[in-house]
């Protein structure tokens, strides 16, 4: 596992918020399943990465330095 990734595109850390968000929930009288819990981690590892590249884009747009070729 020498490959490195954000936080935010580990579906296990998502997993894990979910899983702790899920527990609170079921305190407060709401279930959240094991398949809900599991497309609720997909669709946040999704939207973290879209979030993660439209920062991207806009943090070159909007960079006082441009980038230079080799």
């Amino acid at each position: 596992m020498d490959q490195m990734k954000a936080w935010y595109e580990s579906k296990t850390v998502w997993g894990a918020l979910i899983a702790v968000s899920s527990s609170l929930l079921q305190i407060k009288g709401i279930e959240l399943g094991a398949d809900m819990q599991a497309d609720l981690a997909d669709i946040a590892v999704t939207l973290a990465g879209a979030a993660g590249g439209l920062l991207a884009i806009y943090g070159r747009l909007t960079a006082a330095a441009g980038i230079r070729g080799k």
